[in-house]
């Protein structure tokens, strides 16, 4: 019985409640910074195409954020991307080039309703 007693550690032993205090706020920065992640991407596809003065604020603001490649700061694309351990030069080619295929299948589009085919 003994054995098993000395398995059974005071919390406040060894730094356990220190830990897990870090731990969780390293979650919880974690959750933000994907958070934040996510909402630029969604922002960046969602309103790529978007006319209204509103939904291109939201893409531009979202595009700069992304590009930005000199932002020192603790949430910037590149700051975020490398706390989450993705490659932040990966990701805005990426997402660049999927917003390159976007703006051409627009032009298609428009291009085909410009020029209906001939009966």
């Amino acid at each position: 019985m003994a054995s098993i007693s000395m398995l059974l550690l005071e919390p406040t032993d060894d730094g356990i409640v220190a830990d897990l205090s870090k731990r969780v706020i390293r979650d919880g920065e974690q959750r933000l910074m994907l958070a934040m992640l996510e909402c630029a991407t969604e922002d960046f596809q969602k309103y790529v195409l978007a006319t209204d003065k509103r939904g291109r604020a939201l893409f531009l603001a979202a595009e700069e954020w992304i590009s930005a490649t000199d932002d020192p700061s603790f949430f910037s694309f590149e700051s975020i991307c490398e706390y989450l351990h993705f490659d932040p030069c990966y990701m805005r080619k990426g997402l660049m080039r999927w917003k390159a295929a976007k703006l051409e299948a627009q032009r298609n589009q428009q291009a085909d309703c410009a020029n209906p085919p001939a009966a």
